[in-house]
């Protein structure tokens, strides 16, 4: 025979089953919070921007990039002192060549290779305009690997990044699009005006 259902086994039955039923609900209501919040996070991250991540110009005024949303942009490391450096008249060309249809190359010394970049901002400043008439943007000198990797870096070359791994070298070149979004990493002996880095230059500026 079945055990009989007494009057006071129904209520102990009965609060079981609403106590339980609240104890889900509290799981249910917790879940969706940590959800909300995690998509909140997410939204966040999503909303971070190469463009609005805060550098300093060559002169060291605050700035950030939000002046190239929009434009593709070649953000390279550069030094005075390296047997790379007369890129800087390759880089100087592909500027001048193509910014009119909204391109640009965005130079950040960089002293962490064989301290090849040991001048001020002023004496890289005139160096670059005197030796190469350089007059695509430069700024404030960096690092682009270590603990003090500048958070620009660490959103082209951190583990997050579509291209992950330190810099090789001084030169090294990355591709942004117009919408922020990095391209094509490109390695330091890479001429400026490889065909690679010409035919996705050109690619990213006909991309609408």
């Amino acid at each position: 025979m079945g055990r009989r259902i007494t009057p006071e086994n129904h209520l102990r039955l009965k609060h079981l089953t609403w106590s339980g039923l609240a104890s889900i609900l509290r799981r249910m209501k917790m879940l969706a919070l940590l959800a909300g919040l995690f998509l909140l996070q997410t939204a966040a991250v999503r909303a971070a921007s190469i463009h609005d991540i805060a550098v300093k110009d060559i002169n060291g005024k605050d700035t950030s990039l939000k002046a190239y949303k929009g434009k593709v942009v070649l953000i390279v490391n550069v030094a005075s002192q390296c047997g790379l450096t007369p890129q800087y008249k390759g880089l100087e060309t592909i500027h001048e060549k193509y910014k009119e249809k909204g391109f640009a190359v965005l130079g950040f010394p960089c002293n962490q290779f064989g301290g090849q970049e040991p001048g001020t901002n002023e004496e890289i400043k005139q160096f670059c305009s005197t030796k190469y008439n350089v007059t695509f943007p430069l700024f404030d000198k960096i690092d682009v690997n270590g603990p003090k990797r500048h958070p620009l870096y660490i959103q082209l070359a951190g583990k997050d990044s579509p291209f992950p791994g330190d810099i090789k070298w001084n030169f090294g070149k990355f591709l942004i699009g117009r919408d922020g979004a990095i391209i094509k990493r490109f390695e330091p002996r890479t001429a400026p005006d490889a065909s690679e880095v010409i035919g996705s230059i050109e690619a990213a500026l006909a991309a609408k």
